[in-house]
């Protein structure tokens, strides 16, 4: 099984910034415990602090075989229409996590435009949340009945 991981901006200072909030693990840690836990599946990530770069990296997504796909673009999660319409043009819909509890900061990250268009979203648990999304995804491929619709 291959699954893709879209970053963005900032998440490439993750273990460098704002330990409180995104703990202290970098990227790098985070495909290695994917690998430990799921073995047997293949993991791509790719990070921009560029919105234009991530839209162009989805649209190449669009005619690739993913079978799963997790998204934190970050502060574009916000902000960028241009993302959530890109989005929307793939194929497996994505489920979209973050490492703190958005509902729990700052007003402005309360909304998140993109999960508009997404399967669902896990917020709050950080390294967990991208397990609990891989999870996720592997019981509904599955044809689990029990995985919500």
């Amino acid at each position: 099984m291959n699954f893709l991981i879209l970053h963005g901006p900032n998440l490439n200072m993750l273990g460098k910034r704002e330990k409180e909030h995104y703990g202290t693990g970098t990227q790098e840690d985070l495909v290695s415990s994917l690998k430990s836990k799921y073995p047997d599946m293949a993991w791509t990530l790719f990070q921009s602090n560029h919105e234009g770069e991530l839209i162009d990296r989805i649209h190449k997504a669009v005619s690739e075989s993913w079978d799963g796909i997790i998204i934190n673009f970050g502060g574009f999660t916000h902000t960028s229409v241009a993302i959530r319409d890109a989005l929307s043009l793939l194929p497996v819909k994505p489920v979209e996590v973050h490492l703190s509890n958005i509902h729990a900061r700052e007003s402005f990250r309360h909304t998140s435009l993109t999960g508009g268009v997404c399967r669902g979203m896990i917020s709050g648990f950080g390294f967990y949340g991208y397990e609990m999304a891989a999870a996720f995804i592997l019981q509904e491929r599955s044809g689990d009945t029990d995985a919500a619709k």
